[in-house]
């Protein structure tokens, strides 16, 4: 396409402001963007959440602020299907099993 100087390609999907819109407007390339930047956050985290000697509290700190918002960022305008809510999902509960750690549920005998 060209308009007055300019001319402009088409393409499928680019990234705007850290979004990845697309011309069938799905965004299940821009969350497994997000999912990988969260990712990538986790992992440089790691040391912070394997350490015995902070707090559960102290460590959900920057699950909270940096995690969370790498994973949602600009999510409010995207539709989620219940595939995607499920990979949002799986992603949370490994990071609280970093931090909290195993839970174990007690059998009660009858």
């Amino acid at each position: 396409m060209k308009i007055r100087n300019y001319k402009f390609e088409r393409v499928e999907n680019f990234k705007y402001l850290g979004v990845i819109p697309n011309e069938d407007n799905t965004y299940q390339i821009d969350l497994k963007e997000r999912t990988k930047n969260a990712k990538k956050t986790y992992f440089m985290l790691q040391k912070v959440l394997k350490n015995k000697n902070i707090s559960k509290k102290l460590k959900l700190r920057p699950k909270n602020t940096l995690i969370d918002k790498t994973l949602t960022y600009a999510s409010e305008t995207s539709i989620l299907t219940k595939r995607d809510k499920k990979q949002i999902n799986i992603f949370k509960r490994k990071v609280y099993r970093r931090i909290l750690g195993p839970v174990y549920e007690n059998e009660e005998e009858n």
